[in-house]
């Protein structure tokens, strides 16, 4: 029997290489998301690809009344033996539009991190238990330091870090390891049309570092790896020089 994975948000531009990742190392699959077509074409070129067993299962994060019961169907379909848990779902709205009244941010919100709430409190219960495996959770350098061009969306990614680092250390004395993803600007769908993008990485080479993090245990993983020293020296000016930047 395969150990399994379940892949939220799998038809994201990183969560597509990285499912490919775990396909080519005999890891079944659980691929969850809002649109079950995309995900069974997806699933079916896994198969091909990776001679392993993938399933689908339909996912809305804003439909918070179904994530109990989508929990338990994960569970179900791997036969209560999930080893692992990967988030990458997200909303990442222009600043404008998030700054235009509360509906479009509050939408953001409730998809980005009360989501994540949801089924990481669903997660820390099961994985407390099972005392192995591992959580990964696609966090951003955005929510590093908050800045004028999308602190809104940044704020959501903050608030997934410091959930993460709690849930880390309700772990710490099992086996799981508890992963906080931090992308710098990917060459995906979320970011096409932005401009001045620095090290724009390829999704890809970002699967990588993060199934190379997820088989470390690492607790934080930067990618590409020089963000984490840029984000050191963003996070160490002072706030009176910090907020006349214009970066």
């Amino acid at each position: 029997m395969p150990k399994w994975v379940l892949i939220v948000g799998a038809t994201s531009g990183i969560a597509r290489p990285l499912a490919r990742e775990f396909a080519a190392r005999g890891f079944g699959l659980l691929l969850a998301g809002r649109d079950l077509n995309e995900l069974e074409t997806q699933a079916a070129d896994l198969r091909v690809r990776g001679r392993t067993q993938v399933e689908t299962i339909a996912f809305d994060a804003a439909d918070f009344e179904t994530h109990e019961g989508f929990w338990h169907d994960c569970l179900e379909k791997c036969d209560g033996d999930l080893d692992g848990l990967v988030l990458c779902h997200a909303l990442m709205p222009p600043q404008e539009q998030l700054q235009d009244g509360a509906t479009a941010a509050r939408a953001m919100i409730e998809v980005n991190y009360s989501s994540y709430v949801a089924l990481l409190n669903l997660a820390g219960d099961y994985y407390e238990k099972r005392g192995l495996g591992f959580v990964a959770a696609i966090g951003s350098v955005a929510g590093d330091r908050g800045r004028a061009g999308n602190y809104l969306y940044g704020s959501t990614k903050a608030a997934v870090d410091v959930v993460m680092q709690g849930l880390r250390q309700r772990l710490a004395a099992t086996r799981v390891g508890v992963l906080t993803v931090k992308p710098g600007p990917i060459d995906t769908a979320m970011t096409f049309g932005l401009e001045k993008l620095p090290l724009l990485a390829s999704p890809e080479s970002a699967a990588r570092d993060i199934y190379r993090a997820i088989r470390r245990r690492s607790d934080i993983v930067y990618t590409p790896a020089p963000w984490r020293f840029i984000m050191l020296i963003m996070k160490l000016v002072p706030e009176t020089i910090w907020k006349r930047l214009k970066i």
